[in-house]
């Protein structure tokens, strides 16, 4: 029933918010997670926004931009998961931030950035253009996704990936 509410959601209707909302809840509990957010951006002018997050308790940090903003130029250089993600590749699932390759992460621009011990970072790409990041994280400790994990985020993937170019071509500048 959410699946339908977000694939029938216009990206200008008044229950958007909610509707996001309740999805990234329960993609949240689903995944057992601290936080999941949505980084939506335009492939033409690489301007980027978060504009839906959950966290399961309020001493979480919130990731929200409230408005469109460059990614600076050097992202896809400190960050290899982005440059992942803007080269359409599969999405990456992290089970400790501290002991991952050099190639998958820089450890200190995820310690810096997000501060998370364990991360989905779930490309949502259309024809080899990223138009957004679903991001699903742990904080305290490592943590195995598992195989049933491994396929609700790809159905995530699935269901978003449109809401995505919807949203960005109906609000990005």
């Amino acid at each position: 029933m959410l699946v339908c509410q977000v694939l029938e959601a216009s990206p200008h209707s008044e229950n958007l918010a909610q509707v996001m909302a309740d999805l990234l809840a329960t993609l949240g509990q689903r995944l057992q997670c601290d936080r999941i957010f949505l980084y939506l951006r335009s492939p033409q002018s690489t301007l980027g926004r978060v504009p839906f997050c959950w966290q399961a308790r309020p001493s979480i940090p919130k990731v929200y931009d409230p408005n469109w903003k460059p990614e600076y130029a050097a992202l896809a250089k400190d960050d290899p998961m982005f440059a992942a993600a803007l080269n359409a590749q599969p999405s990456i699932f992290v089970e400790d931030v501290e002991t991952a390759s050099p190639r998958v992460l820089n450890r200190d621009f995820e310690r810096d950035t997000f501060g998370h011990r364990a991360l989905i970072h779930a490309h949502l790409c259309s024809g080899q253009k990223l138009w957004g990041i679903l991001q699903a994280c742990v904080f305290d400790a490592p943590r195995v996704w598992s195989w049933s994990d491994r396929q609700l985020t790809e159905q995530a993937v699935s269901w978003l990936t449109p809401f995505a170019i919807d949203y960005v071509s109906a609000h990005a500048p």
